[in-house]
């Protein structure tokens, strides 16, 4: 069964960082699409940050590009998702998705709600003072 499983969130104060990771214990995630979304109360699921089967391919929302990087280990089989200049408005719940079976998309179309189809449980990101 393909599980991701996030880890990394926590409490950061306004301006701080975190290095969000999401592994896949047992299947790899080369050449697969994968992103990073989020949910904040009473909010919508948004995609944030989205690599897609080509690795050159990424998408980055706009209320994050410049200060979230994501990046694919694949020694570590593992994706992170560093996050810089934290604000109050980015707390929320992380989540990770990929797409199984395979299919090709580009990091834009990977952002767009209901494309990938499996998704870890989420980690918490609370920014405040």
């Amino acid at each position: 069964q393909v599980q991701l499983v996030e880890s990394g969130g926590g409490l950061v104060q306004p301006g701080g960082s975190l290095r969000l990771s999401c592994a896949a214990p047992g299947f790899t995630l080369d050449y697969h699409p994968i992103g990073w979304f989020r949910q904040a109360p009473g909010k919508e699921r948004e995609g944030v940050a989205c690599m897609g089967s080509n690795d050159d391919s990424i998408y980055y929302a706009d209320s994050v590009k410049g200060r979230f990087t994501i990046s694919r280990d694949s020694g570590k089989n593992t994706v992170w998702l560093e996050m810089n200049s934290l604000e109050p408005e980015d707390t929320a719940v992380y989540y990770c998705a990929t797409q199984r079976p395979w299919k090709f998309y580009t990091g834009n179309s990977a952002c767009r709600d209901q494309t990938l189809n499996i998704w870890g449980q989420g980690t918490l990101v609370t920014v405040s003072s």
